[in-house]
C-alpha cells in the first residue's frame, strides 16, 4: 500500500498509487490533498508507505480523518512518510492517531529540506477510543528531519500504553491528548517571540536553530485541535497567507 507523487511548479504528477491508499487533490485555491484509506484504519502486517517531493510548489496535507491502529497479536502495523522539499512550503495537519486495546505501531517520517523551504507538520495522539485509556501494546515512532540531507533534528519514542499509563498516573497528568509541532519559516526568532507572547511557552528550537518544536496537550480533543488551528493561523500569516479551511469537522 503506497502512494507517490510530486510537484513541480505547483503542478501535480501522481507516480504510483496502490489500493487501499488513496487521496483527493483539489486546486482551486492551493494545492490541497487529502490523504485517505479505504479500509477502516491500519491493522496488522499492514504497511502504508507515503513518498512525496516538491520543488518551487506549495501544498496543504491533511488525512481524511484519524488514523485507527487495530489490535494485533503479533505484527506491526507500519506507516511511513518520506518528503523532500526544495524551495518549497509544506504544511501538514494530520488529524490524530488512535491506537485500539492490544494494537502495535511503527510509524517513521523523514523530512529532507533546503534553506528556502518552510513547513508546518502536527502529529497527535489520543488516549485510543472513548472506553479505552492508552491500552496499546506498543508503539514506536521515529520523527527526522534533515537540511540539506544533514541531520538537523530527530527524536525516537518506544513505549507501551502501560508504561505512558504509568507516567501519566505518577506525574498526575489531567491532559489525555498531545500533539507535537514542528515549524520551519523565514525570520524564526521573530516567529517564536510572537508563539511565546501568545503564551505558547513549551516552543522551542532544535539545536541548530532551524527548526521550531513544541508539545502541546489538552483534556479535550476538540480545544488541542483548535490550539493547533489557532498557531497554524500564526504561520500562514508570516507567510502572507489567507485563512485555509481544510472543510471537514
Amino acid at each position: 500500500m503506497s502512494i507517490k507523487f510530486n510537484f513541480v511548479n505547483n503542478k501535480f504528477d501522481l507516480k504510483k498509487q496502490s489500493l487501499p491508499s488513496r487521496h483527493y487533490f483539489f486546486n482551486e485555491t492551493e494545492n490541497y490533498i487529502k490523504l485517505l484509506n479505504i479500509g477502516e484504519g491500519i491493522f496488522p502486517k499492514d504497511r502504508v508507505k507515503t513518498y512525496f517531493s516538491l520543488k518551487d510548489s506549495s501544498l496543504v496535507l491533511t488525512t481524511e480523518s484519524a488514523t485507527k491502529i487495530y489490535s494485533s497479536k503479533k505484527e506491526y502495523g507500519i506507516n511511513s512518510f518520506n518528503i523532500n522539499l526544495e524551495n518549497s512550503n509544506l504544511e501538514f495537519i494530520n488529524d490524530e492517531l488512535i491506537l485500539y486495546k492490544n494494537s502495535k505501531y511503527v510509524q517513521t517520517f523523514r523530512l529532507i529540506f533546503d534553506e528556502n523551504s518552510t513547513f508546518f507538520y502536527t502529529d497527535i495522539l489520543s488516549k485510543g477510543r472513548s472506553f479505552e485509556n492508552f491500552d496499546f501494546t506498543s508503539m514506536l515512532i521515529k520523527n527526522s528531519f534533515y537540511k540539506n540531507k544533514k541531520l538537523e533534528y530527530i527524536e525516537k519514542f518506544d513505549i507501551s500504553g502501560k508504561e505512558l499509563k504509568n507516567y501519566i498516573f505518577r506525574k498526575n497528568i489531567k491532559n489525555y491528548f498531545f500533539a507535537k509541532i514542528y515549524i520551519k519559516i523565514n525570520h524564526i526568532d521573530c516567529f517564536l517571540d510572537i508563539l511565546h507572547l501568545e503564551e505558547f511557552e513549551s516552543f522551542t528550537y532544535s539545536c541548530n536553530k532551524q527548526i521550531i518544536i513544541a508539545s502541546i496537550s489538552s483534556d479535550c480533543m476538540s480545544i488541542l485541535k483548535k490550539k493547533i488551528d489557532y498557531i497554524w493561523k500564526l504561520y500562514r500569516k508570516q507567510l502572507c497567507k489567507k485563512e485555509f479551511i481544510l472543510g471537514k469537522q
